[in-house]
């Protein structure tokens, strides 16, 4: 029977510590709907501090409850065209009136 060497945990110079901002903002991506594309960011509970309310469903998301925040991507609007959904609120959003 072969003798196997224990397992070795090396060091890797590559690793990017993580930076908490962006941790507390979340993590932003390009998503495609019928109504154009948007840039979308998904909220961690522990990083919302205020209360939003959703434009999916007209309720409060409060504070500590994760969320999605959407707004337009190819730069149309401006800074208060960032919305703050309940993220089944935007998942569904295409088969709402």
């Amino acid at each position: 029977m072969p003798t196997v060497s224990p397992r070795r945990n090396h060091r890797r110079d590559d690793v990017v510590p993580l930076d908490s901002e962006r941790a507390r903002q979340g993590v932003q991506r390009m998503q495609s709907w019928a109504d154009g594309e948007w840039m979308v960011r998904s909220i961690p509970g522990r990083a919302s501090a205020k209360t939003y309310r959703c434009p999916g469903c007209n309720q409060e998301i409060r504070p500590g409850t994760p969320h999605v925040v959407a707004w337009p991507a190819d730069g149309r609007g401006d800074e208060g065209d960032r919305r703050h959904w309940h993220t089944g609120c935007w998942q569904a959003r295409d088969r709402r009136r």
